[in-house]
């Protein structure tokens, strides 16, 4: 199944976070964090106000910074995926 977003939409996949911390404790699954970095999936067109285009700053395969409750949790072939707009996106990790 293929996604496409609308206006300024993107749909990112969670990065799996560490589950064993700097000092070699193993987290259980009730202790992690929810990760905050993930890859960008697909992007939609951009939106269009006052008659002029604002582009997208994320490309498909970009990783990610969001904000921690940012976004719908979608379920598709069994891959959790999370449709946000661009302005819940904080930064792009090099």
């Amino acid at each position: 199944m293929n996604i496409k977003p609308l206006g300024d939409r993107v749909v990112i996949k969670m990065l799996e976070s560490e589950e064993t911390t700097k000092g070699g404790i193993i987290l259980a699954g009730t202790a992690k964090e929810k990760p905050q970095m993930a890859e960008v999936i697909a992007v939609g067109p951009g939106l269009v106000e006052d008659g002029k285009k604002i582009p997208m700053e994320v490309a498909v395969g970009d990783k990610v910074l969001m904000s921690k409750y940012a976004g719908t949790e979608v379920k598709l072939d069994g891959v959790e995926y999370i449709i946000l707009s661009q302005k819940d996106i904080l930064a792009k990790v090099q």
